[in-house]
């Protein structure tokens, strides 16, 4: 199996990175070819062209490389932290300019329509990953858990993928080492129920 691995945190230090290590090995001792991608190490460019958008066919030179593993992937999991709700700013570009029309989604129906979208990541798996230090109270009753509706809802159900499942380590700037070394073992066990 192939998996795609996107991380988005600028501290390579970070609990964030911590986490993708994990997934990482866990990824290889069930014999999966990882396509790992750190975000801000390889400097990605988050900005859409305007040639970008107004084309399917226009695929830039550097995100050729994200959309042919995209395609190749069996599963995509997603690591990155909570900030205003939302992923980093890098995270939406990758977004914006790999999940797009042709790759993870098209259009069916008369032409002059809009048409019925079908998403194109049917028979993929989706793991999210987040971290946060937003109380859990505070996060599910006051903001209506943002990251879940964007994630599963505007991104991934639209796209076609049926095996979702996202996961919130929440305070992790308060959090112990004992804390962060549990949480870490229950990475190596999500990624092993969901992608055994």
């Amino acid at each position: 199996m192939k998996t795609s691995l996107i991380i988005a945190h600028p501290n390579p230090k970070s609990f964030n990175h911590a986490i993708a290590q994990k997934v990482t090995k866990a990824c290889q001792q069930l014999k999966h070819e990882v396509f790992y991608h750190d975000l801000y190490l390889e400097k990605f460019n988050p900005v859409a062209t305007n040639e970008e958008t107004a084309s399917a066919d226009s695929i830039s030179d550097d995100i050729q490389k994200y959309c042919s593993e995209l395609e190749q992937s069996d599963n995509i999991i997603i690591i990155h932290p909570n900030w205003w709700g939302q992923p980093p700013a890098i995270i939406k570009g990758w977004i914006d300019r790999v999940l797009r029309f042709g790759i993870a989604y098209r259009f069916e129906g008369k032409k002059g329509e809009i048409g019925t979208p079908i998403g194109l990541l049917n028979n993929k798996s989706v793991i999210i990953l987040n971290t946060s230090n937003t109380p859990e109270e505070i996060e599910i009753n006051e903001y209506h858990d943002p990251l879940e509706h964007l994630w599963n809802k505007c991104i991934f159900q639209f796209c076609g993928v049926k095996h979702f499942y996202r996961r919130m380590f929440k305070m992790v700037a308060m959090s112990s080492d004992q804390q962060r070394s549990d949480w870490l073992l229950e990475t190596e066990e999500i990624i092993k129920h969901h992608l055994s």
